[in-house]
């Protein structure tokens, strides 16, 4: 399995934010996004993810242009956006579910419950997530990663955000047996994270 993206230009209205791209993962390997904010991080994750339209490039899965393959594509990977993404008037297990659902994977109740539990959120699982602190709303997202038969490919921005020093430890855990078993990883954050599979770093908008 391979992420390729080939000489993308993104520009926020008169501002490019990154020209002439190129970016490339195989399996077991890492991708750290850098920068500060306001350089392209996000932009470039919603493209790798087909939520954003590049003005020139293309990114490919397995060979071929996303364009060409969007469900399948979608049904490939996990995204997590920078905010987490839920609806506040649905309980943790019905967010997981609507996510999953989504993204044309199916997830069964148990499943879902079981997840909610590994994250610490057992407890609260049938709560609405409005009821939630930013770190347990944090949390409540990331329990996709931990379903059974998740994707290969996660593309996460800061999803190290708002979380306490337990939870950071446990997802650099879920990542790292993520990469040894064979997933894929493009990331973003502010915190130096040390991973233990094949890393790279890729710093955008070094003019910012």
């Amino acid at each position: 399995m391979k992420l390729e993206a080939r000489h993308l230009h993104y520009a926020r209205g008169e501002r490019t934010l990154f020209e002439d791209l190129d970016l490339g993962i195989e399996v077991g390997q890492a991708l750290w996004l850098r920068g500060a904010n306001g350089c392209g991080k996000t932009s470039l994750m919603r493209v790798l993810a087909g939520l954003a339209v590049p003005l020139a490039g293309e990114v490919r899965w397995q060979g071929r242009s996303i364009t060409r393959q969007r469900g399948e594509y979608a049904r490939s990977y996990i995204y997590l956006g920078h905010a987490a993404g839920l609806h506040d008037d649905l309980s943790a297990i019905e967010n997981l579910l609507f996510a999953e659902a989504g993204a044309g994977r199916r997830c069964g109740y148990a499943a879902a419950r079981t997840a909610l539990g590994k994250v610490g959120l057992g407890q609260v699982a049938e709560l609405p997530v409005r009821q939630f602190s930013q770190g347990q709303r944090r949390r409540a997202a990331l329990a996709r990663l931990v379903l059974p038969n998740a994707p290969a490919l996660w593309l996460l921005d800061e999803p190290f955000s708002a979380l306490d020093q337990q939870s950071v430890e446990g997802l650099t855990g879920v990542l790292d047996s993520h990469l040894a078993n064979g997933g894929m990883l493009v990331y973003t954050t502010h915190q130096p994270i040390a991973l233990r599979g094949t890393a790279a770093e890729l710093k955008l908008g070094a003019a910012c």
